[in-house]
């Protein structure tokens, strides 16, 4: 629990149900719930991608989003949050992740939000492969 509110990590391979995930945070006693999704796009780095593959250390994963969840909680007082990455096999448009988050106030809200999509980036080991129709590449986004 985060506070006395809600932190869900979920790693999952099928699809993601934004709708029930930004539900899962919402709190009347929250003045504002941010979310941010990742979306696999068509073109990346100057070629078209055909749909991407995403691997992960699960486990390990799992223990750095919730530190990064409960960092904060506690740096920005938020009430809920919610993370939400999908693995395997991804097609243009699809969703990868959703990062959800509510709090009394909207600064506080945009400022965790962001936390957790930099620190996913830069910290939690998953690792994404864009395929194309010339080959596939993995990317290193946490430089």
């Amino acid at each position: 629990m985060i506070g006395s509110g809600m932190k869900k990590i979920i790693l999952q391979n099928e699809p993601i149900d934004m709708a029930q995930m930004l539900h899962e945070v919402e709190s009347d006693s929250d003045g504002a719930v941010v979310s941010f999704v990742g979306k696999v796009r068509k073109n990346s780095r100057g070629k078209n991608v055909l749909h991407l593959e995403y691997e992960a250390y699960r486990e390990m994963a799992r223990k750095e989003l919730a530190k990064a969840a409960d960092e904060a909680e506690e740096k920005w007082g938020i009430s809920n949050c919610l993370v939400a990455h999908r693995f395997g096999r991804i097609e243009v448009g699809e969703a990868s992740i959703i990062i959800a988050v509510s709090s009394p106030h909207r600064h506080e809200a945009f400022l965790a939000a962001q936390y957790l999509i930099d620190t996913v980036k830069k910290k939690v080991p998953i690792w994404k492969k864009e395929y194309y129709s010339d080959g596939s590449s993995w990317i290193n986004d946490k430089e």
